[in-house]
């Protein structure tokens, strides 16, 4: 790049790096990316002579044509002149010789484009490599190759180091030791010689991804805010073009999710874990992308939104609801219907027949069920419901299929549940569309009134309990079941049959 900066004091030309001047806002937009040269006179800031060179009366006149060297110092010798100091007393000879002397000095710096690391390890929830040259993956010891070229190379390390390799564990809760315990270790590492990596057994010509199913798969809520969204985000823009590899295999997802997975993939997956044979692909994805947010994707970063995503649930389980009922312009007097989530073991509801009841006297068709693994037969019922209801707990999650502007009621049972329930669920459902109403319990609901006084601190300060993750999930998730008092809920279904009145 070219630089020049002209001293108002001294009347000298001096050279300075643009990095070094202040770095002029309106000029952001032109700035060439590789290979640039530009000019730079700095008064007080720099301008790109590029587009600006002339000054008249302190106006800027913009300039069509590209100017050659001979123009470009005779524009920058006019200019020079006028920053003479005013009340000089130096002969007009002197004053040529001066002129002559601080022709510019042009000091030419080449830039080139930055080009970001292979590997982003520094991402809040989730880390993984996306590399668009070749790769070759070895199963058997947990490997990546990537070969590059000394001129093109990449560091793979996110830190920008000339680290070589990194560590990368395929699944996106990062910050959960727990979680990342039973997640399998995959090297990703940069060589410039073919030679160093093992030959390729099968060549593939689809991108791939590769993504675990350890941490806490098995849980529903888990299974889609950690996997299943982070795959759509990941693999959706290849248009089912793409090989998914899964280590930490666990067959029970892949049964279970097999409609998504065909929604984003044409091919068998492959357990990569099993494979003798190094698999070769023209590019790949290790690990998944995420949104920080639980259940959650950012439009603006990754092109997709949770309303897109539930457009493809509904295309992968040819579920028939769109939009939920609108009693105002119910014609034919259909009644909505409401989705008792129902437990088995704890946070259990122990009076369904009394919500029942009153849940009918207010004009719902009811249904109690309990969530089902069985994916294409539990979205078509929760997908038929109007309003679906259930204690806090992974089984919530099943709103995903509800139809556009539903109503999910969240009920929150002793404990301070308030921050896990908004950030798992309150939230999310309202970027899915839905209406959210939120219930939470009082003491007397409660079964834990049984076993502990109400001037205990698991009725008067939860919070104190809560800072032992472990006793928390011992006394309020584990022994807790729900005795709801119907005559005080009945507000709440109240406002929901509202809410599909005034959609």
């Amino acid at each position: 790049m070219l630089a020049v900066e002209a001293a108002n004091t001294s009347q000298q030309i001096t050279t300075k790096s643009v990095h070094e001047s202040l770095w002029p806002l309106h000029l952001s937009d032109h700035l060439q990316q590789e290979n640039s040269t530009n000019l730079v006179i700095s008064e007080n800031q720099s301008k790109n002579v590029s587009n600006f060179v002339e000054k008249d009366d302190n106006s800027t006149k913009y300039i069509t044509q590209p100017l050659d060297e001979w123009e470009i110092s005779k524009n920058l010798s006019r200019n020079v002149t006028t920053l003479q100091v005013e009340n000089s007393t130096t002969s007009q000879n002197n004053q040529e010789t001066d002129h002559q002397n601080s022709e510019p000095l042009i000091e030419e710096v080449v830039t080139e484009k930055v080009q970001e690391p292979l590997c982003k390890t520094e991402e809040p929830r989730t880390e993984f490599c996306e590399i668009k040259t070749g790769v070759m993956i070895n199963g058997k010891s947990s490997s990546v190759f990537v070969v590059s070229s000394s001129k093109t190379d990449r560091s793979i390390s996110a830190e920008g180091n000339n680290s070589l390799s990194t560590i990368i564990r395929p699944y996106a809760r990062k910050e959960d030791a727990t979680a990342l315990s039973q997640v399998r270790k995959w090297s990703v590492q940069q060589v410039k010689d073919k030679q160093e990596i093992p030959t390729c057994g099968r060549n593939h010509g689809v991108p791939a991804v590769l993504f675990s199913l350890g941490g806490y798969v098995g849980n529903n809520f888990h299974e889609f805010t950690d996997v299943v969204i982070p795959l759509y985000i990941t693999s959706r823009q290849y248009n089912r073009e793409v090989q998914f590899l899964v280590t930490d295999n666990r067959p029970y997802f892949i049964n279970k999710f097999q409609n998504l997975l065909k929604g984003l993939s044409k091919y068998e997956i492959i357990n990569i874990d099993k494979e003798e044979q190094v698999h070769c692909f023209p590019s790949a994805t290790i690990g998944l992308k995420r949104h920080p947010k639980e259940m959650s994707i950012d439009p603006a970063k990754h092109s997709y939104s949770m309303r897109d995503f539930r457009d493809f649930l509904r295309e992968s389980y040819s579920l028939k609801r769109v939009n939920a009922i609108r009693i105002k312009d119910n014609k034919h007097r259909k009644k909505p219907r409401l989705l008792i989530l129902s437990r088995r073991r704890t946070r259990a509801f122990t009076n369904i027949g009394e919500i029942q009841a009153m849940a009918r006297s207010l004009g719902y068709k009811v249904t109690v069920a309990e969530a089902d693994p069985n994916l294409a037969r539990f979205s078509e019922l929760v997908n038929s419901c109007d309003v679906m209801m259930g204690v806090h707990g992974a089984g919530l999650t099943n709103i995903v299929f509800l139809p556009e502007n539903a109503v999910f009621i969240q009920v929150l049972p002793i404990g301070g549940f308030e921050w896990l329930a908004k950030n798992d669920f309150g939230v999310p459902s309202k970027e899915m569309n839905l209406k959210y109403l939120e219930y939470k319990i009082g003491s007397e609901e409660s079964s834990l009134i049984q076993q502990y006084p109400l001037d205990h601190a698991v009725f008067t300060d939860p919070y104190s309990i809560g800072k032992d993750w472990e006793v928390f999930k011992s006394i309020f998730l584990e022994k807790q079941n729900v005795n709801l008092d119907v005559n005080r809920f009945r507000s709440i279904l109240v406002k929901a049959l509202q809410l599909l009145h005034d959609q």
